[in-house]
């Protein structure tokens, strides 16, 4: 029992380090730059500025981030309320924000009338407003606003297959990019000539700005080829809605134009600083467990690859000998390949994967292995993840069910839920992906 409390003591700190609301008041602090970067933009001038300020907002911790935009900047130098976008999860109504609410992961109808929100709302910009754009995780299926020759249940139908197929995050949005008007830099170009300034909270490991929201305000590297080489390379290409297909050929064809590369000069007034990631979050739990008397040693910042392998390679750690409590910790973000018709998310997928994986250690130590969702949500579940121990086979088989045979039909809900094993949290208001941690006591 120790051992479990203390695993989620530890993602908790996690979740606190990436609470949206300091990281955006700490951003906007007078004389900030960030790690000593970022003088003398408009970034820095933003409080002590003399134009209005446009603040739109979109993705999980957006209405966190605003509140910290609020606190920070003055009532008087808005130029309107907050133009605000969150998944219908995190929304609830503001007396100083104009609050959208939409679907995620798969986009919705909300979406896409919020999207045409923002999107008026930048392009409509005065000459003597400056814009504030708070970004984070989510934001790519919150603005859903396909390339007029694809509808809205195409794009929902492309999204469905690439989280289907295992697709990992950077695969993902080069074809999002590929099949919008606001993504690969499509609300700079909006903006553009007007200063954008995008303080971001990051829910990508690499922290490219590319592919954060798939890179609204940023330029982009991936190519028409390059979206098509991934729907191919999934398997999923002929089961792409034809519109789609037709669209992304005619773009390799050249016969659309490609998203803007990084040194479009559309992007000379935007400045985007990532305020808060995964590796703040590590950091933390990293931090809390060593003044805990845990032993700390880092499996990896960017853990990537399909959850039941992952669980594999991370499981084999519970074989190696330690003489005082060790910690592993991990930051990533896993995928599912979804075969069966079960329910769960990669986070509680990985966990299950984990405990059926320790059936062949010879371990003689206790352990707890907690992998969970900074933003309290595994896949299409109302759990954040999962927390397994030697016991959570045993509690599955003697609720009557075969663990692996429920892992084979990606039910890792069902599973964990048998073991009382899910990791609950609710809805957390931010988002900078996942955490993996592995506690482990001599006996």
């Amino acid at each position: 029992m120790v051992l479990r409390n203390d695993a989620r003591n530890l993602f908790r700190e996690g979740l606190d380090a990436a609470d949206p609301y300091t990281a955006v008041v700490n951003a906007l602090k007078a004389g900030s730059d960030i790690d000593g970067k970022f003088e003398n933009t408009t970034y820095r001038s933003l409080r002590c500025s003399s134009s209005r300020i446009r603040i739109v907002a979109f993705g999980k911790a957006a209405i966190p981030m605003t509140e910290g935009a609020l606190h920070s900047i003055s009532e008087d130098q808005l130029s309107a309320p907050p133009l605000v976008v969150t998944n219908y999860q995190n929304s609830f109504k503001h007396p100083k924000m104009q609050i959208f609410w939409a679907g995620h992961p798969v986009p919705t109808e909300d979406g896409l009338i919020a999207a045409k929100a923002i999107s008026s709302a930048v392009r409509d910009t005065k000459d003597d407003e400056s814009i504030l754009a708070l970004i984070s995780g989510g934001a790519s299926a919150l603005l859903p606003m396909p390339s007029p020759t694809i509808s809205l249940e195409d794009k929902r139908r492309v999204t469905q297959l690439l989280l289907m197929s295992g697709a990992d995050i950077h695969e993902t949005n080069a074809v999002r990019k590929h099949i919008s008007n606001l993504k690969g830099g499509g609300l700079a170009r909006l903006a553009s000539p007007t200063s954008l300034t995008a303080l971001i909270l990051s829910d990508v490991l690499d922290n490219d700005l590319g592919t954060i929201a798939s890179g609204v305000t940023a330029g982009d590297t991936t190519t028409f080829s390059d979206a098509v080489y991934v729907l191919h390379q999934r398997g999923i290409w002929d089961q792409i809605p034809s519109p789609v297909r037709v669209h992304l050929e005619s773009g390799c064809a050249g016969l659309i134009n490609e998203t803007p590369f990084p040194n479009d000069a559309i992007f000379n007034n935007t400045f985007n600083i990532i305020i808060g990631s995964n590796r703040t979050s590590l950091s933390a739990v990293c931090k809390t467990g060593k003044l805990a008397g845990y032993d700390i040693k880092i499996v990896s910042e960017m853990l990537t690859g399909e959850a039941k392998l992952v669980a594999k390679e991370f499981c084999k750690r519970i074989t190696m000998p330690v003489d005082r409590p060790t910690a592993y910790i991990a930051g990533g973000e896993t995928t599912v390949t979804v075969k069966g018709s079960g329910r769960g998310g990669r986070n509680q997928e990985l966990a299950l994967a984990f405990a059926l994986a320790s059936q062949s250690s010879c371990s003689q130590n206790s352990w707890v292995f907690l992998s969970g969702s900074t933003d309290g949500i595994d896949g299409p579940t109302d759990a954040a993840g999962g927390i397994v121990d030697e016991g959570t086979l045993p509690r599955i088989f003697s609720a009557g069910f075969e663990p692996m045979e429920l892992l084979t039909n990606n039910d890792s809900y069902h599973a964990l839920h048998l073991a009382d094993d899910l990791l609950f949290t609710g809805t957390t208001g931010t988002n900078v992906a996942d955490l993996q941690i592995l506690l482990i006591s001599p006996t």
